[in-house]
């Protein structure tokens, strides 16, 4: 059986602790903060990231360089690894997917980059899932189509609390923002697939869940045919809002009894672009 090294990028949520116990490796995710780089979990925490960007600080998301991609593949065959599979963010997303497949080229097939559309907690069960398919004795190409099949089983939906920062990064007008904040508009926004997109519009934080909630149910049965065989992973996931996001993990509990509800930060090249304050609920049908 081949000894498989499954990789992804900080996008996923997982941490370089999380990673060593996982026995995977993660790239941290490059942010360019006032002109000076700064990584994910290296050099800038969670904690760091929310100061910065409350205090109006210049901020743009990167991409991790092709010689920082290539020299941890490379190290990784030269360890021993026989394959790789690579778990990058979604490439409607980020350039970095694609920049991925490219560099696979030259690897004879060693290397499988999975394009499989997803971030954050949802991209955080593809890591899980190609973990379990290579100890399940698939090959690097074997756990590619599998999870590329399974692309487009998964949603999230994410209620802000502010327009102040789609403002910010050109998303929407200063007028809509100004409006909007006025009015105390809590939008819930979706990732499904390819892009981040506009849901719905909510008036008050319980009716925002509630329109989440009714969503989430909604994709599970239509789409996904319920969960009676636990093969749907359900999260929780929030930018700043750890205990509305526990209260929030509360209510799925009643929803959603017996299932395992995992909870955890947005990414935080998510988290540039809504700010503070968000929650989010997130589904992904297990590869499995």
């Amino acid at each position: 059986m081949s000894k498989i090294a499954v990789i992804t990028d900080s996008n996923s949520g997982i941490t370089q602790q999380q990673a060593e116990e996982l026995g995977i490796f993660v790239l941290p995710m490059p942010f360019m903060i006032d002109g000076k780089e700064y990584f994910e979990g290296i050099n800038l925490s969670v904690e760091e990231f929310f100061e910065k960007l409350k205090s109006d600080r210049e901020i743009s998301t990167s991409q991790p360089t092709p010689e920082s991609v290539l020299s941890l593949w490379d190290r990784l065959l030269n360890e021993g690894y026989d394959e790789i599979v690579h778990i990058p963010m979604s490439s409607g997303l980020s350039s970095s997917c694609q920049t991925a497949i490219v560099l696979a080229d030259d690897y004879d097939g060693k290397v499988q980059v999975v394009n499989n559309q997803r971030i954050s907690v949802t991209q955080r069960q593809s890591v899980l899932d190609a973990i379990h398919l290579a100890e399940a004795g698939k090959s690097a190409a074997e756990i590619r189509e599998i999870l590329e099949k399974e692309k487009l089983e998964a949603s999230i939906y994410i209620m802000l609390d502010t327009l102040t920062y789609l403002k910010r990064g050109g998303r929407i007008t200063p007028a809509a923002a100004a409006l909007g904040n006025l009015l105390r508009l809590k939008p819930v926004l979706q990732i499904q697939g390819e892009k981040l997109d506009a849901f719905a519009k909510a008036r008050t934080v319980k009716q925002g869940k509630s329109i989440m909630i009714e969503a989430m149910k909604k994709d599970i049965h239509d789409r996904f045919h319920d969960n009676e065989n636990g093969d749907i992973a359900i999260n929780v996931a929030h930018t700043e809002n750890l205990d509305a996001a526990m209260e929030l993990k509360k209510e799925l509990e009643q929803v959603f009894p017996g299932t395992d509800i995992y909870v955890d930060h947005l990414s935080l090249s998510v988290s540039c672009h809504i700010g503070p304050g968000s929650l989010a609920i997130a589904c992904a049908k297990k590869a499995i």
